[in-house]
């Protein structure tokens, strides 16, 4: 059984409206055309789905089950002709941002959201790796732009600064089976517990800030490192921007000294430098490239 948009939208139009006459105003349609498609769609159906007894036209029990379905046609049948002219503008209907485990999603996450306010018909697909998984996933095609610390002399990349984060060593006052002090040593750190990032990438792991021969737990993302820490289950390095509030309460206490630094990371929006973007994308690079 076959239905035009253009029976469907009548009949719905007819229902608001209460009228073929206004009906047909609404429409731009002539009174003759909306009531030749109500009952075309009528005779199709094989039930009255309009009840034309009262001054106001109202639809029958049956022509309410139908237009509930004809409403969610027509409603697909919209967004539908949206894609249609988003693929036709070269719009990308998807598009694929990985966040690396450093980024600063308290930051980054209001930009993607106003982002894609204005970019409704554009649906994204947000995915949190960590340490070598951006990169993984972005030299696999699996990435259209991704959001972590890059090695910026890889020709592979094109990349634009973001925002920088800063890793300190950390651990809870009493996380520690000793006295905490600037001349800690790294053979001193092997009785204690490290917490370290499992790196998310499928080949070719790497570790960061690892002491060699030291006892270490490995946890999937940053937040659980922190809880693991704060608990005094062990020590390890974290972004500033995530413990910077338990340093100053004193529910962390910094283990930098004479062999255990600060560092920085410059954290930066990058892509596949082989690769053409579309319009989304580019406006995208260009809006976190903007903000920082």
């Amino acid at each position: 059984m076959d239905f035009t948009l253009q029976e469907l939208s009548c009949l719905l139009s007819v229902a608001s409206e209460g009228s073929f006459q206004a009906a047909a105003a609404k429409l731009h349609r002539t009174h003759p055309a909306v009531h030749s498609a109500i009952k075309q769609l009528e005779q199709r159906v094989g039930v009255a789905l309009l009840d034309r007894s009262q001054y106001r036209v109202r639809l029958t029990e049956a022509g309410q089950a139908f237009a509930r379905q004809a409403g969610a046609v027509l409603e697909q049948a919209r967004r539908l002709a949206d894609v249609s002219g988003q693929l036709a503008r070269g719009e990308e209907s998807d598009l694929r941002v990985v966040i690396g485990d450093l980024t600063p999603t308290t930051r980054l996450l209001p930009q993607l959201k106003r982002f894609f306010a204005a970019w409704p018909r554009t649906r994204l697909h947000l995915h949190f790796e960590a340490l070598s998984g951006p990169w993984e996933r972005l030299h696999a095609g699996d990435a259209d732009l991704i959001v972590h610390h890059v090695d910026k002399s890889d020709a592979r990349l094109e990349w634009a600064a973001a925002m920088p984060v800063t890793l300190v060593p950390v651990a809870a006052p009493q996380g520690l089976p000793f006295e905490v002090t600037r001349s800690l040593t790294p053979a001193r750190m092997r009785d204690a517990v490290q917490v370290i990032i499992r790196d998310s990438a499928r080949a070719a792991a790497r570790d960061y800030f690892v002491i060699e021969g030291a006892r270490n737990w490995t946890v999937g993302d940053q937040h659980t490192k922190k809880e693991l820490i704060l608990r005094g289950m062990g020590w390890g390095h974290m972004p500033l921007h995530m413990v910077d509030k338990e340093l100053r309460s004193g529910k962390l206490v910094s283990l930098e000294g004479h062999h255990f630094k600060r560092s920085r990371l410059d954290i930066v929006v990058a892509r596949r430098a082989d690769r053409q973007p579309g319009p989304v994308a580019r406006a995208l690079w260009d809006a976190l490239a903007g903000a920082a």
